[in-house]
């Protein structure tokens, strides 16, 4: 790496040469942690979910909190700026910064103390949110703010950005429920802060020392400033531009603590928090409001806001209308009453009849000035509330238009002004050319939300953006409201602060920074002093590189492998725990890393096309060692709210790397799987006996890169095409013919898989056709990177099936990973009309019974099941089928929400990988295993699936749904 990088001094800044390695040296000699200056993890850190982009020096991922302290001090030592993280997901640039980054969030995360009686808790800064909830539901608490990144935001992270989310209409911001703060001052002061009353402040002074010093510029700050404040501060609840001043006041307590939240991490760094948390409402009840238009909404907010709404959030036509191209299926959707904007208003209550009371009430007393609808569905008002939550994601890449920015995202104002404020608002983006950009945002407090299809491209680009954020600025303020209502200044919109708070205000903000970081050290450039907001821009001339000879169409990028690498917006969504469900990114809830989340892997693959900080492209070892734990689970195609296809790019990555080099052994062991498995067919028992022998066995492995752990599947003593071969013609049905694909997994392992599917579809009335020869559709050679062996053999398969999908005969896939092959990466990787063609014709065995035969009530024994999904299939196909097949079935059916199984294919079974495969399971499809009732069957579709829950060694053997169907009609016969 370079041994020189260039870091900010104190104001006025002036860079300077940093000797880096004398600073690396210093914070590994001193901190108990992961101290990293290798370009990876300086590509993984050097954006947020903003437009900006800096660079850090490194980065230290501290294993306490006293490591985190430790830290500073190095940094310290050498006079180097210093930036602390949580989730990263800021959106104003707060996040980023040339400094040494310190992520709190992978070790520094506990919840040390719950007391349940004060409805206090006491944390590390680095606890996610949903984590600290998690806990405290078992004492029927919760921390009121509830931001939309709640899955992945750290506590810190919301103390420094003055967190709000749509609870903050009942609970408040962030800062309210703030009581104490363990803070660490660049200079070495670390000490609880509070309410300081007089005989607090005393005993400070007493103590003499730089606490007490700080005490007294702080009291001295505020006698000079109180009036100023107490006039030029917007009487707002969403104020969350510049310093908490105000809580400096007499009549607020003196409250440093509270002062400190919103800060951005320019002042102190956090290191604990004490917060005060509130009752978890029992019941909640959703009443949604229609109205002509988003003005109309918002001018009816003051009127809804009196029925004291737990939350009161809006959305116009253009957020439904991109939510309803997404999932235009979704029942929670079709259900909104008429109109043109939308108010979503939530209420609590103690019992569900007590909610519902509540919204039926707001909906008695709007009456005539808007359509209404109760969901009265939990469900479903859940998922409306998903929708709400994710509209950052949902609105970043429209269907059609261009491609949305932040810039200018949260403003907020008086919500009785609201609606007046919106229509100039809309006059304004009009004038700009940001017209039919999205509106939506918690309106009970006057916050609007809605990015921008800003051109962050071109110098005139920018100067346009940069004039409309002046106007806006100016137009906010003169509704007397705040730049910033949620997401924080950062660096987007602290230059423009002067014109919502006036020049001695922002004066009076830069003591305060001088008073606790006098060098400007402390997340420099951001909230004061602040770097203009055009600069550091990511996107500034940036135009990604593209490879000449990519294999893969990327039909949502425009073709363009360069535009698919840049996709992430940084939500972090991908970096959930496990105990919320879902599939993406299993390695990151194993590790815990940044660069094993979908967004870590989409950032360096992002500063690979960028071509400044890894310059070696295709050939970078460390984009290949940060998507070397990607699991290819696909997880991130559906589960990623702005869709990142991470097992796509890698697949592309792979094939680009390795191109005219020799590959890793298990490449050719485990990715030439087809072709070995039908050398295999000609003599089975022998091919077992040899490679399950007890010495040859451990030497096939070596060999292959395989795990010593992994037993090595056994090769059928008959395939099932040579089984379907020996029945003869097939058999007549009334409902037409099928052809049921005999995948490689199916076809040379479990043969029994696809003759029991036979006799569930001819059961059902179809005349099912194998195709003669084994056809393959590519998958191992796609998830090794082998791209041009994955083309010519899914093209003889396409080829083969062509005749059958011509004639409109559905092709019936049984192995989830194969058949979405056929149903997604097949079409892009070979697009042509023939494949598109198959892709239409292919289904699961569910789907076509779903589809097909929905007329179809089958003599069944019923039963129980316990269903893992296979990762692919949740992420291409989808379960809803399965689950309605199993219902007319009378299959009770748990349906885990457990994430990966970790096997993910050749992943597992690589011997680099087993820790973190094995580790995948236990975090996830095992324990559900070992719970289930001796009278639940397992459900599994997926080869790996149920090759990973084999290795549990419970005894219990999964089984696919063809299987369970097969068994259970013949049951009913008996």
């Amino acid at each position: 790496m370079d041994s020189l990088v260039r870091a900010p001094v104190a104001h006025p800044s002036r860079p300077r040469e940093l000797e880096v390695e004398p600073l690396r040296r210093r914070l590994e000699e001193t901190v108990d942690g992961e101290v990293r200056f290798d370009t990876g993890s300086r590509a993984a850190y050097a954006r947020d979910a903003s437009n900006y982009r800096q660079v850090p020096i490194g980065v230290v991922v501290p294993y306490t909190l006293d490591a985190g302290v430790a830290a500073v001090a190095a940094c310290r030592s050498r006079d180097v700026p210093v930036l602390s993280r949580g989730g990263g997901t800021s959106l104003a640039g707060q996040c980023c910064n040339a400094a040494v980054v310190i992520d709190w969030s992978k070790y520094c995360g506990a919840v040390e103390c719950v007391d349940a009686a004060a409805r206090k808790v006491t944390v590390q800064a680095g606890a996610v949110l949903d984590a600290v909830d998690h806990e405290l539901a078992r004492y029927g608490l919760m921390v009121g703010p509830r931001p939309s990144s709640h899955p992945n935001c750290t506590i810190g992270g919301m103390i420094g950005n003055d967190s709000c989310g749509a609870s903050a209409q009942a609970y408040g911001k962030m800062a309210e429920s703030v009581l104490r703060l363990e803070i660490l001052t660049y200079d070495g002061v670390r000490t609880w802060t509070g309410p300081t009353d007089d005989a607090e402040y005393a005993r400070i002074q007493a103590g003499g020392g730089r606490p007490a010093e700080i005490y007294r510029q702080l009291r001295e700050l505020r006698d000079d400033t109180m009036e100023l404040v107490r006039i030029r501060f917007p009487k707002l609840e969403r104020r969350v531009s510049g310093y908490n001043l105000d809580e400096l006041l007499p009549e607020n307590g003196f409250n440093v603590a509270r002062a400190l939240v919103g800060s951005e991490g320019t002042l102190a760094t956090v290191l604990r928090a004490e917060l005060s948390v509130v009752p978890k409402p029992a019941a909640r009840a959703v009443a949604v409001l229609g109205f002509e238009d988003i003005f109309a909404a918002a001018d009816a907010v003051p009127a809804v806001a009196r029925h004291r709404p737990i939350a009161l959030e809006a959305m116009d036509e253009n957020m439904y209308r991109l939510a309803r191209q997404e999932h235009p299926g979704d029942p929670a959707l079709k259900d909104l009453p008429e109109g043109a904007g939308w108010l979503l208003v939530q209420f609590g209550g103690d019992t569900p009849d007590q909610a519902r009371e509540r919204a039926e009430e707001l909906m008695r007393d709007v009456g005539e000035h808007a359509t209404h609808t109760f969901l009265g569905d939990p469900a479903r008002e859940d998922r409306l509330w998903r929708w709400r939550e994710s509209g950052l994601g949902v609105e970043a890449y429209p269907p059609t238009g261009r491609q949305t920015y932040e810039g200018w995202s949260d403003a907020a104002v008086p919500p009785e002004r609201l609606g007046e404020y919106l229509r100039d608002y809309d006059r304004l983006l009009r004038r700009h050319g940001y017209q039919d950009s999205a509106l939506y945002g918690h309106f009970g407090q006057g916050c609007v939300h809605g990015r921008l299809p800003l051109d962050l491209h071109t110098d005139d680009g920018i100067a346009r953006y940069r004039a409309f954020a002046q106007e806006a600025a100016d137009l906010v303020a003169s509704y007397g409201g705040s730049l910033s209502g949620e997401h924080g200044d950062g660096q987007a919109l602290a230059e423009l602060l002067p014109r919502m708070f006036g020049d001695e205000v922002v004066a009076a903000f830069g003591r305060l920074k001088a008073i606790f970081d006098p060098r400007n050290r402390m997340n420099p450039g951001k909230v004061v002093h602040p770097h203009r907001l055009d600069q550091d821009l990511a996107q500034r001339h940036f135009y990604p590189l593209e490879p000449k000879d990519k294999f893969f169409d990327y039909p949502q990028d425009h073709g363009r492998f360069g535009h698919a690498a840049t996709r992430c917006v940084g939500i972090g969504k991908c970096r959930r725990h496990t105990f919320e469900g879902g599939v993406m990114c299993p390695s990151y809830r194993v590790t815990r890393e940044e660069e094993h989340s979908t967004r870590g892997r989409a950032r360096l693959l992002g500063e690979m096309v960028r071509g400044e900080l890894i310059t070696d492209g295709w050939r970078s070892k460390e984009v290949r060692d940060a998507l070397d734990l990607c699991l290819a689970c696909k997880g991130c195609r559906s589960e990623c709210p702005v869709n990142v296809d991470m097992a796509t790019y890698k697949a592309e990555f792979l094939a680009q790397h390795y191109r005219h080099r020799l590959r890793p052994r298990e490449h050719y062991a485990l990715g030439w799987l087809p072709r070995w498995a039908a050398l295999a067919s000609v003599a089975p028992r022998t091919v077992n006996a040899l490679t399950h022998a007890p010495g040859l066995s451990l030497l096939v492995k070596a060999l292959g890169g395989i795990a010593e752990e992994r037993e090595l599947p056994r090769f059928a003593r008959e395939r099932f095409t040579d089984w379907f071969k020996r029945r003869g013609t097939p058999r007549a049905g009334t409902r037409g013919k099928v052809v049921l694909w005999a995948d490689t997994f199916t076809n040379n392992f479990d043969p029994h898989i696809g003759q029991a599917a036979v006799g569930v579809l001819e059961a059902a009335g179809f005349e099912v056709h194998v195709p003669p020869v084994p056809l393959c559709c590519g998958l191992t050679w796609i998830s090794t990177g082998q791209l041009a062996t994955a083309r010519r053999v899914l093209a003889r398969s396409v080829r083969a099936l062509r005749p059958w999908a011509e004639s409109g005969v559905p092709v019936v896939g049984l192995e989830p990973s194969c058949t979405a092959v056929f149903r997604a990466d097949g079409p892009e990787l070979l697009n042509t009309p023939d494949t598109r063609l198959v892709s239409e014709r292919t289904l699961t065995l569910a789907e076509l019974l779903e589809s097909k035969a929905p007329d179809w009530r089958p003599d069944s024994s019923g039963g129980e099941a316990v269903a893992q999904v296979h990762c692919h299939q949740s992420a291409i196909m989808g379960y809803d089928a399965d689950r309605a097949v199993l219902d007319r079935f009378g299959i009770r059916t748990e349906v885990l929400n457990a994430g990966c199984c970790g096997l993910a294919g050749n992943f597992g079974f690589e011997r680099s990988h087993y820790d973190v495969s094995v580790a995948c399971a236990e975090e996830s499809v095992w324990p559900a295993v070992r719970s289930a009732g001796p009278d639940q069957a397992i459900l599994a579709d997926g080869f790996s699936c149920r090759t990973q829950i084999a290795a549990a060694r419970t005894g219990r053997q999964a089984r696919h749904l063809a299987e369970l169907l097969a068994a259970a009609l013949h049951d009913a016969c008996k």
